[in-house]
């Protein structure tokens, strides 16, 4: 199938590419003419795990290509897929007027016929305000409206979306159903159809669900910690419970990063007060969720007393590992409040080759893990990285002057967690 990606960002740049793998005739494009002849070069403007690779396999194979020419891009496309990503700020609003504008700009361009999927993540009721925009800017001319909320997740993107669970996809007539079933035939036939409205609010109340569930499992693990209880343990009866299962998202650890999960529940208030509903729970998730992103801190204030002078290292700087995407990361957030704290913060990321500029001067980029630790009083294990795994507590134990690690997910359990000589401390264990 002829198929256009608008927007080369994240989600459209993964899409495009995989949707060229999966043997689609595939054309990415953007204004933006910087990051297309970035990707021209085979580029891509973020760092995903095979994302390069499978862009570079896309071109070679001549179905995949990228322009700034919306006359070329949209020339002969069966489907268009809105996949820009949708802008969100340090106070988790989404700029969902973004996304409007870049799609206005394109609907001239849209081929009579042609089925228009969005990924892009917007409030329930935006497909229909595209709709009503385009039969403005286009009288005469007919397109059908799907939407299929994006599943993508950073570090994963591709497996995701090449192999994943289920597709939601919401529909306005049958008649785009056979095309879109064709469309995804190469990853999945485990499609859920349903109205483009539940479609919107499934993605809503799928994000809103997992930070309800994070936020429920972290206040009670701090719990845990008071009354000297393991939350791993009882990660472990709840999940045996038929009525929860193994799969339950319910992993004491980190708080949510990032704004999608964050995007997602403010989508839901803002509709709870449009509408003049009350919404408690979700009212909630994000309260508690910044409550316990000071856990961290709280837990160095208890093994150092001070911050005044002392020097923390901090392994990771990665909202999340498999990405080098730093906005949105409590990594980093952490380091700012230490900082202002008085503390010596000495970093490593095997990813982040620089820092933001409010981290430049006041904090140390090390070239390797165990430089950020040399001399340390503490270290916070922060992004995932597998690499972290490999180094031996032997070294760990000699080169820090006190061996404190604060572990929130215990992803170092295996290692560092078993040696005796190192104060080990992870969300929901009580510190020894």
């Amino acid at each position: 199938m002829k198929v256009c990606v608008a927007g080369l960002w994240h989600l459209g740049t993964v899409t495009a590419s995989c949707l060229a793998a999966g043997g689609h005739r595939v054309t990415g494009f953007d204004f933006d003419a910087q990051t297309v002849a970035k990707l021209q070069q085979g580029t891509p403007p973020l760092f995903e795990p095979g994302l390069t690779e499978q862009v570079r396999q896309g071109q070679a194979s001549s179905r995949l290509d990228f322009t700034s020419e919306p006359a070329v891009a949209f020339s002969g496309a069966e489907v268009v897929w809105i996949a820009y990503d949708t802008p969100i700020d340090l106070d988790d609003q989404a700029d969902v007027e973004f996304v409007v504008d870049q799609a206005k700009r394109i609907f001239p361009f849209f081929a009579d016929g042609t089925t228009v999927v969005i990924s892009s993540q917007m409030p329930v009721g935006s497909t229909r305000r595209l709709e009503i925009m385009f039969a403005d800017l286009c009288p005469g001319k007919k397109v059908t409206f799907a939407y299929s909320p994006e599943n993508l997740r950073l570090g994963k993107a591709i497996q995701t979306f090449m192999m994943p669970d289920r597709v939601v996809v919401g529909l306005r007539n049958s008649e785009s159903r056979e095309l879109i079933a064709k469309l995804l035939r190469p990853y999945t036939t485990q499609i859920e159809w349903m109205s483009v409205e539940s479609a919107e609010m499934t993605k809503h109340a799928l994000n809103a669900f997992l930070a309800s569930s994070i936020t429920f499992i972290n206040e009670l693990a701090v719990l845990c910690e008071g009354v000297g209880a393991d939350a791993k343990e009882v990660e472990r009866g709840l999940k045996s419970e038929n009525r929860i299962g193994p799969k339950a998202y319910l992993s004491p650890g980190g708080s949510f990063a990032g704004g999608t999960l964050a995007r997602d529940v403010s989508f839901l208030m803002h509709m709870g007060t449009k509408h003049g509903i009350s919404t408690p729970l979700l009212s909630s998730v994000r309260v508690s969720n910044e409550v316990h992103k000071g856990w961290a801190q709280r837990k160095l204030l208890e093994l150092l007393g001070d911050f005044k002078g002392k020097k923390i290292a901090v392994w990771g700087l990665a909202y999340k590992a498999g990405t080098d995407t730093l906005r949105r990361s409590s990594s980093v957030e952490l380091c700012q409040r230490l900082v202002a704290l008085g503390a010596l913060v000495q970093v490593h990321d095997p990813v982040v080759q620089s820092l933001p500029d409010d981290l430049m001067a006041a904090v140390t980029l090390h070239k390797t893990a165990e430089g950020a630790i040399v001399g340390a009083q503490a270290l916070v294990v922060a992004t995932e990285w597998p690499d972290y795994r490999t180094i031996d507590s032997d070294a760990v134990v000699a080169l820090m002057r006190q061996a404190n690690v604060i572990d929130a997910n215990r992803f170092l359990a295996g290692t560092l967690g078993l040696d005796s000589r190192i104060r080990y401390a992870a969300v929901g264990k009580p510190t020894p």
